[in-house]
């Protein structure tokens, strides 16, 4: 388990977020509806998305399979092909760019240079047939006016930063003759080698150890605090984004459901499908007692349920529930008006939000 020590966890930055709604935000999604269309019907995989990522910021978006989280990070980088889905409302801006207006040749400007994304499995994500050296390079010389030769010096000097012991050897490997703690350290000096404003690291310890996990993240917050990158990490884990994230986003089957600081969200979480993800964590069990589970599954989000979408798993349910409750801001609790920013703070339940009697 990674101590909050070791990662600068969120809330030593509390009060700096709070002084970051005028800055303008390098990532902003705003009411975003996406639709996937499938035979006789269509996959409502995001329902009014708003997201805001600030310059520098670490934000976790969080959420089990087919919560929107991944479709999310693809559409901000527009990696899904435009034939494939229907944007029925909202917007994506990226430092003012329409990302979903914006020509290819502006996203092939965009992708690597402003904006870069680590993949779940960097086998898949890195080419095979090319040497490791080469696929660095390759996007430096894209997007910068190095030559081949401080090309290949800047590329040994990012491997370095990743504490590659054998930088040169790296260099001149093929991807398949290196561990998968090494491949994805090489997912991360491709993603940093332009400096982009922004990450988005999709899942990207899912399928490391916890030893290296802990690694990679730390890797990732040092260079991002070396260049000033803000981070968009996408993840089902509830530990990760508690102690590497400053404000977090929970999603279920398409919409965000609570967000707020890191410790609004882990220390008062309100809706209940947080509350039962933090309580599914093994280390919130008692000592042989079973870990607790969100009973039911996630709906087919091509025939999302009416109203509320936790509605048939929730044991808090009630006649309210049967329309679709906003996200709705929550007070500060006594002694965290100081120290934690809770003006952003809210979620989307008529149950436990005490304010939902105003709406």
């Amino acid at each position: 388990m990674m101590s909050n020590s070791q990662l600068n966890t969120p809330g030593q930055r509390a009060t700096q977020i709070a002084g970051q709604d005028t800055v303008p935000p390098v990532l902003d999604i705003n009411n975003l509806h996406i639709e996937f269309p499938v035979f006789r019907g269509a996959v409502q995989a995001l329902n009014g998305v708003t997201i805001r990522v600030q310059p520098g910021e670490i934000v976790g978006v969080v959420g089990e399979s087919g919560s929107g989280k991944s479709v999310t990070a693809m559409m901000s980088m527009r990696l899904i092909p435009q034939r494939d889905y229907i944007v029925r409302k909202g917007s994506i801006h990226k430092s003012g760019t329409n990302i979903l207006t914006a020509s290819e040749k502006q996203m092939r400007r965009i992708r690597g240079r402003d904006m870069a994304m680590i993949f779940q499995e960097p086998m898949t994500a890195l080419n095979p047939t090319m040497r490791v050296g080469r696929q660095i390079t390759d996007v430096i010389r894209k997007h910068t006016a190095l030559s081949v030769k401080q090309a290949r010096e800047r590329a040994i000097a990012l491997l370095r930063d990743m504490h590659i012991a054998d930088p040169q050897y790296v260099f001149d490997a093929y991807p398949f003759e290196l561990s998968g703690g090494m491949r994805q350290r090489i997912m991360i000096a491709l993603a940093f080698s332009c400096d982009p404003s922004l990450l988005i690291a999709d899942e990207p310890t899912t399928a490391l150890d916890v030893t290296v996990q802990k690694q990679v993240l730390m890797l990732l917050r040092e260079r991002a605090q070396k260049t000033g990158t803000a981070i968009l990490l996408i993840t089902h884990d509830m530990a990760v984004v508690s102690q590497f994230c400053e404000r977090i986003y929970v999603m279920y089957a398409g919409s965000v459901v609570e967000q707020g600081t890191a410790a609004d969200v882990i220390h008062r979480p309100t809706h209940p499908y947080t509350r039962g993800l933090l309580g599914a964590l093994p280390e919130n069990a008692s000592p042989g007692a079973p870990l607790l589970a969100i009973a039911g599954q996630a709906p087919n989000l091509a025939e999302l349920p009416q109203g509320c979408v936790f509605r048939h798993r929730c044991h808090l349910q009630t006649e309210a529930c049967a329309q679709v409750p906003p996200l709705m801001p929550l007070s500060p609790a006594p002694g965290f008006a100081d120290a934690v920013d809770v003006s952003g703070h809210a979620a989307a339940c008529w149950v436990t939000v005490p304010e939902a009697s105003n709406v």
